[in-house]
């Protein structure tokens, strides 16, 4: 992909967030679910990092190299025709300099925006979580800005505050400490703000009042339905490992009904079909081969 090819899609992808209408954004972690996710009319995608790691053996929080995470963002970006924008943890790195090597190498994957989060879970639960200082994680994002600049491309940065998700401080300071450090990520060149961890409709109304620009929610159990976000003002919705794990929860009754009734109808009364398969992964030019139905 050429220079100019992603800076089209950067700037496609920056008027997702600006419009009247929410961006609607699923998030995959491998090229057959990016294809559906395109072919069903999404306007763009994002990676899972949580996905992406746990379909290759890793637990979450930069446990996969970075380099395997880009490999993976790499070809699900030259899978679709649509902005991908990947999620890369905390950055992959403590220092500015090293943030930036991660803005580059998810440049030259060909994604066009990038998820940065503050959080610090140190005990892998929520024992022990804290978020980074915060004059660091400022830095860490104008050297991502900068990075994209150098590279003539206008990456989205989607600054990821974690202090209701790690459930940090007392719950009555978190809307102020979430503004607090979401407004100075702004500054800092911040496209997009990212506060997991919220579902309720009057506080994610507060935050998209007090918030300096486009707001992102996570869909979780219990949040107001997509209309609702659009009504209240907010930019972008995710559904980050959500997908991942209701794939697994299949694979689950799969197991289940496989050891128990000995039948296969969880897997075989609405599977996709072989064709449907080879489709969803062919490319371009490629000869289409009529496979059985089964």
């Amino acid at each position: 992909m050429s220079t100019d090819d992603r800076r089209q899609l950067a700037e496609k992808f920056q008027e997702l967030h600006r419009g009247p209408k929410l961006l609607t954004l699923p998030n995959v972690w491998e090229v057959a679910g990016a294809r559906v996710f395109e072919e069903a009319g999404f306007d763009a995608i994002g990676t899972t990092s949580r996905g992406v790691a746990a379909s290759h053996g890793y637990p979450d929080g930069e446990a996969m190299a970075r380099e395997e995470m880009l490999a993976v963002v790499k070809r699900i970006a030259d899978s679709v025709s649509i902005p991908v924008t990947a999620d890369m943890e905390a950055g992959y790195g403590a220092t500015p300099e090293a943030v930036a090597q991660t803005a580059a190498g998810v440049i030259d994957a060909g994604a066009v925006g990038i998820n940065v989060e503050d959080g610090r879970n140190i005990m892998g639960d929520r024992t022990g979580a804290q978020l980074a200082d915060l004059a660091l994680q400022i830095e860490k994002l104008r050297a991502i800005r900068d990075t994209a600049a150098t590279m003539s491309v206008p990456i989205v940065i989607n600054a990821r505050t974690d202090v209701f998700w790690l459930e940090v401080g007392e719950p009555e300071d978190r809307l102020a400490h979430a503004v607090e450090r979401g407004n100075a990520y702004v500054e800092a060149g911040a496209d997009c703000l990212f506060v997991p961890g919220v579902k309720d409709r009057d506080m994610i109304a507060r935050l998209v009042d007090e918030l300096n620009g486009p707001i992102n929610v996570l869909a979780v159990k219990g949040s107001p339905p997509i209309r609702e976000l659009e009504e209240i003002g907010v930019a972008r919705v995710s559904l980050g490992s959500g997908p991942y794990r209701a794939t697994l929860a299949l694979l689950k009754t799969i197991a289940s009904e496989l050891t128990g009734l000995g039948t296969y109808r969880s897997f075989t009364e609405e599977s996709v079909r072989y064709g449907e398969l080879i489709d969803a992964l062919a490319r371009e030019g490629e000869t289409h081969i009529d496979y059985p139905s089964e």
